[in-house]
């Protein structure tokens, strides 16, 4: 089944995949209907974020790659309705954003800082195969 992800520099070498953090977490949107996922992608923009774009890409394909990297991944149906405040982060971005400028030095320089390797870029094979999967979708 297909899901909508919001991706940052879709094809390139410094492509990302649109996350919040909620309570220690870092989650991954995976919507099911496209005009949400869209509507969230303007919704960014108009915070003067770097505008998305939003590809289908499969659900437990997304499932196990956020798994690997220790994403946990939100699954937003077609018609969701929030029942509390974290719940409203899944249909509407939080007012304030981390700078996505430099994302990748952010991650691999906090990742050093905690002596963690960046599962993405570590090299691990498996991690890399799935990453050229998706890139395939595209």
């Amino acid at each position: 089944m297909p899901v909508h992800v919001l991706l940052f520099d879709a094809g390139s070498d410094q492509e990302g995949i649109h996350s919040l953090e909620l309570n220690g977490r870092t989650v991954v949107l995976l919507f099911e209907d496209r005009d949400d996922a869209e509507r969230y992608a303007g919704l960014l923009e108009a915070q003067d974020f770097p505008v998305p774009t939003v590809e289908p890409l499969d659900r437990e394909e997304m499932e196990l790659f956020c798994s690997q990297a220790g994403y946990e991944a939100r699954f937003v149906p077609a018609g969701f309705l929030p029942q509390s405040a974290e719940d409203r982060l899944l249909i509407a971005p939080p007012e304030r954003n981390m700078d996505v400028a430099n994302w990748q030095e952010q991650q691999a320089s906090e990742a050093a800082a905690a002596g963690q390797a960046d599962p993405i870029s570590s090299g691990d094979p498996s991690l890399e195969a799935f990453r050229r999967q998706l890139e395939g979708l595209l």
